[in-house]
């Protein structure tokens, strides 16, 4: 049966969050993985895109493959 709880470390133990299912004194294998401290989550795709300021003709999306592999340049209109 595998698991996975949230926990705080108190300096010398591991405090599970919820309570746990498992009888006192049975051994466990624990896996470290930092969590994001609350009201911090992933960014968006989206917003990460805009944040870039990228520049580029008006026409990007649309002539996209002759951009790639055409070796059309860019033009700036």
């Amino acid at each position: 049966m595998s698991q996975t709880l949230d926990a705080t470390f108190d300096g010398s133990m591991f405090r599970p969050d919820e309570p746990i299912a498992l009888e006192a004194n049975t051994r466990v294998r624990i896996t470290i993985e930092p969590a994001l401290p609350s009201g911090q989550g992933t960014e968006s795709f989206l917003r990460v895109a805009r944040s870039l300021n990228l520049e580029g003709p008006r026409d990007w999306s649309s002539r996209l493959d002759d951009y790639l592999y055409r070796g059309n340049g860019l033009v700036n209109e």
